[in-house]
């Protein structure tokens, strides 16, 4: 579909020649701009700007000027990558995307379906954490009370989940650093700080469990290691259905109010945390005892729990 004629985005393509630009170049990118449709002003002068300047580009390398030439995948990246020396890498990723339009408006290829994007997890509520400890001490044997104690302490306490979660034993849990700290191994191996609360019953399934895994079996690959202990914490009608993924969001939940994480988002206008990586690479490191103490954990000396 054309815009329609004499709408404000149809009459600034047709207006677009810079003095910048040769009138072939210009002739391109209105050509371009008009295949794409814009609706706005705003956005007809922004598929103007990128075709303009990949027009340019097409120029400088002596390649034709024409939408099946400068409108290909490789060019497009070519022209990112050495053609605009100068630009920000924000701008950079503008007029990426802004090709890409113009290169669908080419093809008339239908966009792709947008994904829907995984929400985080509902964290649960404390009273709810407190039935499933209820019901974890219910058990029927001492076997039984310490690996369910384990699961939900390790979980809301810990944030650990999956493989990490199946391969911790007894020794894993250690008092150091003024708290209670589990060492995780793997890829990702580091100390996590247990939450206050969870400290002396997690303690207290570590010692029970001995060099034996904590949330029980044999053998830890195995995927449905947790699913009779997590069906064994679901009795009580009262209380919703245990999620591993809800555990740790209640970890994560407890953890990001601890340090202040919704004043920092607030204050400095962010709405997610695309960007927290980067900033995070430019902080110095915390020392185990400084986020014992910032998480949670509780005065409690050295060595095994």
């Amino acid at each position: 579909m054309s815009p329609r004629e004499g709408d404000p985005a149809t009459a600034t393509i047709a207006a677009y020649a810079p003095a910048s630009l040769s009138a072939e170049a210009a002739a391109f990118a209105r050509s371009a701009a008009a295949r794409a449709a814009p609706r706005r002003r705003e956005r007809a002068k922004a598929l103007l700007y990128a075709a303009g300047r990949l027009a340019a580009f097409g120029e400088s390398v002596g390649m034709e000027l024409s939408a099946e030439a400068l409108l290909g995948e490789a060019t497009i990246e070519r022209f990112i990558l050495t053609g605009c020396p100068t630009v920000s890498a924000a701008t950079r990723r503008t007029l990426r995307t802004n090709l890409r339009a113009l290169a669908r408006a080419l093809d008339r290829a239908p966009p792709p379906a947008p994904l829907a994007r995984e929400r985080a997890k509902r964290p649960y509520a404390e009273a709810e954490i407190a039935g499933y400890l209820r019901l974890a001490r219910a058990q029927p044997t001492e076997a039984r009370r310490a690996q369910a104690t384990a699961l939900v302490c390790l979980g809301a306490g810990a944030g650990l989940v999956g493989s990490e979660l199946r391969h911790l034993s007894g020794p894993d849990v250690i008092r150091r650093s003024g708290g209670l700290v589990v060492a995780v191994g793997g890829r990702r191996a580091r100390s996590v700080p247990v939450l206050e609360r969870f400290c002396e019953p997690l303690a207290k399934a570590a010692a029970f469990a001995g060099e034996r895994y904590l949330v029980g079996g044999r053998e830890p690959a195995r995927r449905n290691l947790t699913d009779a202990l997590g069906a064994a914490l679901c009795a009580d009608a009262g209380l919703p259905r245990l999620q591993a993924g809800r555990l740790r969001a209640t970890w994560l939940c407890e953890c990001a109010e601890a340090i202040g994480l919704r004043a920092f988002m607030d204050a400095a206008g962010l709405r997610c945390s695309q960007r927290l990586g980067d900033l995070v690479a430019e902080l110095p490191e915390v020392d185990e005892e400084a986020a014992v103490a910032l998480l949670g954990g509780a005065g409690g000396g050295q060595g095994p729990a």
